[in-house]
């Protein structure tokens, strides 16, 4: 079962902020239920623009997809994804869970959004 606590949030932290500081961006990291290390990005130097306005309804936020990652974002923005990614996981980071048999075992999950629904992302360069 997946579960993260504030230790392991406090410990990740230093990780999470490096990464934001190395890219030039503001962000806050929370738990939800438990079980989700969050980050939330809010403003920066990074341009996510072309990113937003894809699709038909485009929006002001991003709820990254960590799997689909390579086949929407290039560039800086992709490496920015990745690193945030590895280091909201962590060194202690496991997955063994097997879909095909209905069984989920991680040490916990991750959501990296890029703005919210309600506080888009600000680009401030």
């Amino acid at each position: 079962m997946a579960f993260v606590s504030k230790e392991d949030k406090a410990n990740l932290a230093p990780g999470i902020k490096a990464v934001l500081a190395k890219y030039k961006v503001k962000g806050s990291i929370s738990v939800r239920h438990n079980s989700t290390l969050v980050v939330k990005v809010t403003k920066g130097e990074l341009d996510f623009s072309e990113y937003m306005m894809r699709g038909e309804y485009p929006r002001n936020y991003i709820e990254v997809n960590e799997y689909w990652m390579d086949e929407h974002y290039s560039g800086i923005v992709l490496q920015f994804m990745a690193e945030m990614i590895a280091a909201m996981k962590g060194a202690d980071f496991f997955d063994h869970s097997d879909s095909s048999t209905d069984y989920f075992y991680r040490s916990h999950y991750v959501d990296l959004n890029i703005g919210t629904w309600i506080k888009p992302y600000v680009f401030t360069a």
